[in-house]
């Protein structure tokens, strides 16, 4: 028992000091966490009611009316009181809570590393000054007092965690020591001081080095288990950027190499007519998603070369720099012929695995020569990766329908790789998948998978239900997970999204700017209002549905007829496939049959532009349109409807959304219709038409709220935070692998 005692007493001696200094970080951590959620949440109140109170403040303005407003929004627990003040810093008006003497004069501003923190006799309070208009000092500032007494409540429980960390840790340290004590004498007494407060160091005697390693990996892994609770707390608190997104992959992932892989290219080099060369952005709902991930976190895209001057622009290795003009990653293109493209692309991808997951009422073709060629090009692929590597244990990144195989190609040739695969479109239930006839492969292929992200939850359970259906594997529904074959792979949604803000909104014109512009370029008189629809030219979308609304609307509410103008963008797609040109033909007729009877020279009804645009084009569509309505009868999620909402930084137009779209899980403010019902849809149009300014802003403000903080890089984040976490683990379990028999 002595012997225990001499062990047990300097440990928790050990403790107790780790514990006092643990309790202070906390508490230094606390005080940062809310440093920054305040100064967050300042910012938002600021710019949430500069566009409401500056109104207000004219001569003739009753600033009963701004100080209703103010008391109004104070009713938040943690909002103690607002002031405004003027350009001099005095005091205009306050709420009644706002304290006697405070002003603005003095006060801490953004960046100005005052200290905000101010000491009352009932305590401290914190105190942010921000301009209701950077561009117009004049109009003054806004004062922002919030209550402090619930930091001592997040302090205690910060301690109460780092408390219940040092007893976790004690109980396995002391554990340790007495079974060393017992079993070892001083020797082992020495090897577990060395393992538990040099945690792993080099120096520990070889024979017991083996034996003690074990215990010191459960120790880690209840480390790794409490920082990834403190992880997910701070989460909450992160404005997620590229710079964010970088530090994570530096930090969780030590500089790990990232590839990705997709059919579609981000960068498009074409001959021009004059015999220049141009750079073309497809109309990719995945490029626009991944590009900006690939801007801030560097590595390699692979991706078929599919413009007709890309072979003139790469080195000799098939590779070149982008973007344009800054490369920050490399862009390594794999040549198909024509036969493997229309195998593999048009073919088993778009004419099989397309219409399969998306339920558009078109039959899937299967065909062999296809399965053959999708084969083909996945091999291809998988080599290419293999070939780009520059270690034993990348993070691949496979993107979509196009490479089903290729996880498990990856990893067959990589082990130690790390694979995320994201299924950008629906995932089916299992009676319409069983009709692929191969569907084992497919399966089978994507369990290769470390992760295999979806939109939606319902796509997950699908995911897991089709394999449950097919194949003998264990699933664990409640942590997500399928094991197949001595591979385990996790099951889960990871919205995407769009960057925030969009690098194709700086140097837009103002909106009454573009207004004007596409009127002008569409012959659409001043005085029409403008709907826009964003799609490439696919049955999937809902095109015909949705002008079949514009003309129901036409029908019920004749008041808009020569009044309102649909414009729909259409990007030509896959024109080698028989199903894509009957339905282009048909989108023309239909548009046609509409303008017959409804539009005239001056004023149509139907404005269709089948042609490539730009993304600066588009965005200019987005803030010059009155509303934008997006009718897919299926989809992943569909970004359109982000990069309208985000477009609009003057947080008018109004949103028509399909309820089969994963966006409109995410964005319940817009206006969310079943395209397939022509008169709900028709109804929707004539309430946007007519919803008040106060109503689209209300909206539009909060739906821009959400896709700001659920943006491209949280969805890359959360799917990397992910990869590291399981990356930890493997190697843990790789260098104990008693541990993985447990």
């Amino acid at each position: 028992m002595r012997n225990v005692l001499r062990f047990v007493l300097p440990l928790v001696v050990v403790l107790g000091g780790l514990a006092f200094a643990g309790s202070q970080l906390a508490e230094h951590l606390a005080m940062r966490w809310a440093l920054r959620d305040l100064e967050m949440r300042d910012r938002l109140i600021a710019t949430t009611l500069a566009g409401s109170l500056t109104p207000m403040l004219t001569a003739s303005a009753d600033p009963g009316m701004a100080r209703t407003l103010l008391t109004q929004v104070t009713r938040d627990e943690r909002l103690m009181a607002l002031g405004l003040c003027r350009s001099d810093g005095t005091l205009l008006l306050g709420t009644e809570q706002l304290p006697s003497g405070m002003n603005c004069r003095g006060a801490s501003r953004p960046g100005s590393g005052k200290d905000p923190f101010v000491a009352l006799g009932t305590g401290a309070v914190h105190v942010m000054v921000f301009p209701l208009d950077p561009q117009r000092p004049d109009l003054g500032e806004l004062l922002l007092v919030h209550d402090l007494s619930y930091l001592a409540r997040r302090v205690e429980d910060t301690r109460g965690y780092v408390f219940l960390f040092f007893v976790v840790l004690g109980a396995v340290v002391s554990i340790v020591t007495v079974a060393v004590a017992r079993f070892s004498q001083r020797r082992w007494i020495g090897a577990v001081r060395d393992a538990v407060l040099d945690m792993g160091a080099a120096s520990r005697p070889a024979t017991a080095t083996d034996e003690i390693r074990p215990i010191v990996e459960e120790v880690r892994s209840l480390i790794s288990t409490l920082k990834d609770g403190i992880r997910e707390r701070d989460d909450v608190l992160v404005s997620w950027g590229p710079a964010v997104l970088r530090e994570l992959i530096e930090r969780e992932l030590a500089g790990d190499e990232v590839i990705t892989v997709s059919n579609r290219e981000p960068y498009i080099h074409q001959h021009r007519a004059d015999g220049g060369i141009e750079i073309k952005f497809p109309a990719s709902g995945l490029v626009t998603a991944l590009e900006p991930v690939m801007r801030a976190c560097g590595g390699t895209w692979i991706a078929h070369g599919a413009g007709d001057a890309d072979r003139e622009v790469v080195d000799a290795s098939d590779r070149v720099g982008v973007p344009p003009e800054e490369p920050t990653y490399v862009l390594r293109r794999v040549w198909l012929s024509a036969e493997e493209e229309q195998g593999y692309y048009y073919g088993f991808a778009n004419e099989g695995l397309w219409p399969l997951c998306h339920l558009a009422h078109t039959r899937p073709v299967f065909r062999s020569t296809d399965w053959d060629q999708y084969q083909r090009v996945n091999r291809r692929f998988a080599e290419t990766v293999v070939a780009e590597a520059n270690s034993d244990d990348p993070i691949v990144l496979v993107q979509d329908y196009h490479f089903a195989l290729l996880p498990r190609m990856i990893q067959e040739r990589l082990p130690g790789a790390t694979v995320i695969t994201f299924w950008h479109i629906p995932w089916p239930n299992p009676e319409a998948f069983s009709i692929c006839p191969w569907r084992q492969e497919i399966l089978e292929g994507l369990l290769g998978s470390t992760i295999l992200g979806f939109h939606t939850r319902f796509h997950c359970n699908n995911f897991i239900d089709t394999v449950d259906r097919v194949l003998e594997s264990r699933i664990d529904r409640e942590y997500s997970t399928i094991s197949y074959q001595g591979r385990s792979s996790l099951i889960q949604k990871y919205p995407i999204s769009i960057e925030w803000p969009s690098r194709w909104l700086p140097g837009q014109p103002p909106v009454a700017v573009c207004r004007q512009q596409i009127r002008e370029a569409n012959g659409i008189p001043s005085d029409v209002r403008v709907g826009v629809g964003v799609d490439r030219l696919d049955y999937t979308k809902g095109i015909v549905e949705r002008l079949r609304a514009v003309e129901r609307l036409l029908e019920t509410h004749p008041e808009w007829v020569g009044r309102f103008c649909f414009v729909q963008i259409a990007a030509p797609s896959r024109t080698a496939i028989e199903r894509y040109r009957r339905f282009a033909e048909e989108v023309n007729e239909v548009a046609a049959v509409i303008n017959d009877r409804f539009g005239t020279g001056e004023r149509p009804a139907i404005c269709l532009r089948v042609a490539h645009h730009g993304p600066r084009e588009i965005f200019e569509y987005y803030r010059g349109a009155d509303l934008c309505f997006v009718s897919s009868l299926h989809d992943g999620m569909n970004l359109v409807a982000k990069e309208f909402v985000a477009a609009r930084d003057d947080e008018a137009g109004a949103l028509v959304l399909s309820l089969f779209a994963g966006a409109s899980r995410e964005l319940p403010e817009a206006l969310v219709v079943n395209p397939y019902d022509t008169d709900e849809c028709a109804a929707a149009l004539h309430q946007a038409l007519t919803m008040p300014m106060e109503e689209q802003r209300s909206r539009m403000r909060r739906m821009r709220a959400y896709v700001q903080e659920y943006n491209i890089y949280r969805w890359a984040g959360r799917m990397l935070l992910d990869a590291a976490r399981i990356r930890a683990r493997n190697r843990l379990l790789s260098r104990c692998p008693s541990l993985s028999a447990r």
